[in-house]
């Protein structure tokens, strides 16, 4: 039986959102978010302690950084809305210092995860060749290529270096030996990225 539709002066009336399937929000699916105030040293491990029973893991969570690589925040992928609504709870019962905002998920795609496996070079002279570093990390296995970057400063320009490593346990290992190392008479502080 075909439905006759009259001719009315009247709008039809709006449908109920959860009548159509495309504009309900559903309870599956990722949901992605950006946790601040987390401060300069905090590990993947302490967020996935803090938001406990929101079932994140290391491969959840990237740290987002700015130019001079300074963490910005974390950015934190949920599985679930809900798992997104639970942790919004913790982060408002346990602490003032943190707050978490939902990000689209071009955001997360387009933040670099380090994965631990990224050491940050900083303090390298300016006349260092990269010979001078590869000399510096002797003893380390680290990737055929590194990056280096001249970023400003006062009174010079600073220079750093990102080097990847195969491993997480082999960006430690290097951390541990050759932090505050001398590379040309210049101590060379390192930081492992996240």
């Amino acid at each position: 039986m075909v439905q006759l539709r009259r001719l009315s002066t009247e709008g039809e009336k709006p449908q109920d959102a959860s009548e159509v399937p495309f504009l309900r929000s559903s309870e599956e699916g990722l949901v992605f978010g950006k946790l601040t105030g987390t401060g300069r040293n905090a590990l993947k491990t302490d967020v996935i302690h803090f938001f406990e029973g929101c079932n994140l893991s290391t491969t959840d969570i990237k740290v987002e950084y700015n130019k001079a690589y300074n963490p910005l925040g974390m950015l934190l992928q949920f599985s679930s809305r809900s798992s997104f609504d639970m942790a919004m709870r913790q982060t408002l019962r346990k602490s003032r210092l943190y707050k978490l905002e939902k990000i689209d998920r071009s955001h997360w795609d387009l933040t670099i995860s380090y994965d631990e496996k990224t050491v940050l070079l900083q303090g390298i002279p300016r006349n260092a060749l990269e010979e001078d570093i590869e000399r510096f990390l002797s003893g380390c296995n680290f990737g055929p290529r590194f990056q280096t970057i001249f970023r400003p400063g006062f009174p010079a320009p600073i220079r750093v270096s990102l080097v990847h490593f195969p491993t997480r346990i082999d960006a430690m290992n290097a951390f541990c030996w050759k932090n505050r190392s001398f590379c040309l008479n210049n101590p060379i502080t390192m930081r492992v990225l996240q």
